[in-house]
Formats: C-alpha cells, structure tokens, sequence
C-alpha cells in the first residue's frame, strides 16, 4: 500500500519555505491563500499576475511545486497552454487546473492544449462536482475519464469524502485519485482507499488566523504568549533565505 503524498498548501514564499524546512515533501499554492493576502477574492480569474510572480519565487525552493491556476484565469486553451509553458520554463513540477463544473467538453480542451504543449508538466485536473455541485458520483466519473483521456495526471474531487464514492472513482480511473483533506480523516485509511494524493487546500491560510486572535487576545488579559512562535530571525530567513537552493524532482 502506498502511502499518499501529503499535499501542504502555501500562501507566500515564507509559508512555503517554511513548510520545506518542516520535511514536506512537495509544497502546493492556495488560490484563495494568494487571493485574500492580495486582497482579491478566489476564484474570479484576478491573480494571474500574483500566482505567477509567487510560482517565479518557489521554484527556487528544494522542493517540487504546484501551482493552483484557478480554472485558467479566464484564458482559453493557447492562453492556459502559454501559462503553463511559462510556470514550467520557472521550474514548477505541477498545476492544478479546475472546471468550476462548467462544460467538460471545454476542460478537456485545456488539458489537452496544456498536455500537448508542456507535455513533462504534472497536470491535477480539478472538477468542481462535489464542491460546488450536487455530489453526483456519474456525472464525477464520467467527467473523470473524459480528463483522464484528455491526457491528465490526476484527478482531484475536493468535497468527496465517502469510502463508497471513493472506491468508485479509484476503480473507474487509471490515473491518481487526489481528495481535499476533512477535519477527522486518516492518512493510512485514504491510502487503504487507493488515493495517492491528499491536499490541504486553503485549510492552512485559513487556520492561521484563529492562533493571531487567540495569542492577541492573550496579551490584552495578561495571560502568557502561547510557545512555539518562530522568532523574528526565523521569519526573515524564511522570506529571504529559504529560496538559496535550486529545487528539482517532480510529481508522482
């Protein structure tokens, strides 16, 4: 049994090179991470420019990455396959490329543009069918197969977490099965699941909101910082320092 590749998802460069010094094997980017620190909103095709200026600065880290591209920024298949030559030609080992439960026709397009175009790229095509949609298992599958054959690496179903829907996509598919963790899962019983990669999503840029509130709320009533802070050092080296060696390597 494979153990699945845990899937760390990184706001900016410091989140990332942070999580490389804590072991992780590949580092991802969250689209509403890098959204909401811009303050844009997720999801509106409006950070072409900051995802590839981010993706520019962790190809550097000793790590492979990915690149959430939302579902393309709004660029049809020449312009998704140029971003996706242009992310590479950086060093970037993967992208993750979603439907937004639009036509699957068109997704396909872009898989294929992409494929055809930066052919060694890891290409994670996303379908919004449980994320956005009525948890419809056929219309996952067979969305699943038509990227599969458009030439995708791995699908990615965020919202799917029963056993019985995820058996059925892994004996549906030949290509890996990625999921969004859920509070409560367990990595060894994913993988007893057959998925192979479990990513953190926006799960990390959200929780890291809750221990500022709690650590300020704590200096006003006089109690104790909590332990475990990096100092200010540690944060500085992150942000400049932890990019010095070239990463290599790709995805499974």
């Amino acid at each position: 049994m494979d153990t699945p590749l845990l899937l760390p998802n990184a706001w900016d460069f410091a989140s990332a090179a942070a999580l490389v010094e804590a072991g992780f094997e590949a580092i991802g980017t969250t689209s509403l991470g890098v959204a909401a620190s811009h303050g844009l909103p997720d999801a509106a095709g409006c950070t072409r420019t900051q995802t590839i200026e981010l993706a520019r600065r962790l190809a550097d880290l000793p790590r492979p990455i990915t690149v959430d591209v939302e579902s393309g920024f709004g660029g049809g298949a020449d312009e998704v396959a140029e971003l996706a030559a242009e992310l590479a030609g950086f060093g970037i080992a993967g992208i993750n490329l979603e439907d937004e439960l639009g036509d699957p026709a068109r997704h396909q397009e872009l898989i294929s543009a992409v494929k055809e175009r930066v052919p060694e790229l890891f290409l994670n095509a996303r379908t919004d069918t449980y994320w956005l949609g009525a948890k419809s298992l056929a219309d996952t599958i067979d969305r699943a197969e038509r990227y599969a054959a458009a030439g995708a690496d791995g699908i990615f179903v965020p919202g799917m977490a029963t056993d019985g829907d995820i058996r059925a996509l892994r004996d549906a598919i030949d290509v890996p099965i990625n999921i969004l963790y859920q509070p409560g899962q367990r990595i060894e019983h994913l993988a007893e699941l057959g998925v192979r990669r479990i990513s953190m999503g926006s799960l990390l840029y959200r929780a890291r909101a809750a221990p500022a509130v709690a650590t300020t709320r704590d200096i006003r009533a006089g109690a104790a910082v909590a332990v475990g802070i990096p100092d200010y050092s540690t944060v500085q080296d992150y942000a400049i320092g932890g990019g010095r060696r070239r990463g290599s390597g790709g995805f499974q």
